[in-house]
């Protein structure tokens, strides 16, 4: 089983900044199928930039209706139906995924939700597929339907928190989880109204006790302050392993021993065809090339003086 984030940056300035990418997660290979996590913008494209193919998944989930978690999700169902071609998959989330709940949502046409299953997520509502259950959880956020979730088989969990606020109850829907998934905006103690800050996480960490917990999710203020650091202190004060999410990362998932999953950093497919340099060249005139744009036009201006 491995874990893929494309993208682990989130709230509004994030990204629109793309400070860091916001094109969510990937859980491959859990009892054989594939499932892509809250896919914000520019998912489709990172699939493509860290070699994961878009069209090999089963099911995609989306928390809530807030564009960083759901604005890709259409292209990739029309890529998991193989362009609206052929019914597949399934469809998980919050109503406002579905459908229009006072002001949110849908986040989905009825168009793009006709071609696979669809399932509503409640709190403490279980669904049981063959080998497979999943269970939605609590969130405290803007939109008020939103969901996190805890997908169980054979007795092995993952939870995922979504964007919430920490509340006494929040460790209860993640109880016995192997691996814990987290959405942690902030640093410190640094915590606002929908979202959790790292103190937050360790408490949340502290209750749950997985196997391996993953900070993702990240705001400006918690990207300032270093994500390794918080999460080599949510480590410490824990004793859980603590992995800071980046773009591009991989974990391979060890069942038997969540804490012992191996991180690799995925090659940046894009960057091996063009330089960074060599974009801004294309696009933007820096100081030294107008320069010598300058003494080009003195140069000819004072020849044509002659």
């Amino acid at each position: 089983m491995k874990l893929t984030f494309l993208g682990s940056g989130g709230g509004r300035f994030a990204t629109i900044s793309q400070k860091r990418m916001t094109g969510g997660f990937r859980i491959d290979d859990f009892n054989g199928k594939n499932y892509h996590i809250d896919p914000g913008p520019g998912a489709l494209v990172r699939c493509y930039q860290f070699g994961v193919n878009p069209t090999k998944i089963d099911g995609v989930f989306v928390s809530h209706s807030h564009t960083d978690h759901y604005n890709d999700a259409e292209i990739l169902i029309e890529a998991m139906t193989r362009g609206m071609t052929k019914n597949n998959g399934i469809i998980m989330g919050s109503r406002t995924v579905f459908e229009k709940f006072e002001k949110w949502g849908p986040a989905l046409s009825k168009y793009h939700q006709s071609n696979s299953k669809n399932l509503v997520l409640v709190p403490n509502k279980v669904k049981h597929f063959p080998n497979l259950t999943i269970k939605g959880c609590e969130t405290q956020h803007g939109d008020p339907t939103g969901v996190g979730f805890q997908m169980e088989h054979n007795d092995f969990r993952i939870s995922y928190t979504a964007d919430t606020s920490y509340f006494e109850k929040l460790p209860k829907y993640h109880k016995k989880a192997d691996i814990l998934i987290a959405s942690v905006l902030r640093p410190y103690n640094q915590s606002i109204r929908g979202h959790m800050c790292t103190d937050d996480f360790i408490n949340l960490v502290d209750e749950v006790k997985p196997g391996l917990a993953v900070m993702t999710h990240f705001g400006f203020k918690m990207l300032s302050a270093n994500p390794v650091e918080e999460a080599l202190r949510v480590a410490s004060e824990t004793g859980v392993r603590t992995l800071a999410a980046f773009d591009g990362m991989r974990v391979d998932i060890n069942r038997k021993y969540p804490e012992r999953s191996r991180m690799i950093r995925l090659k940046d497919r894009f960057a091996l065809r063009l330089k960074q340099e060599n974009v801004f060249k294309n696009n933007i005139e820096d100081k030294s090339a107008r320069a010598v744009r300058q003494k080009e036009k003195n140069y000819y201006k004072k020849r044509n003086n002659f």
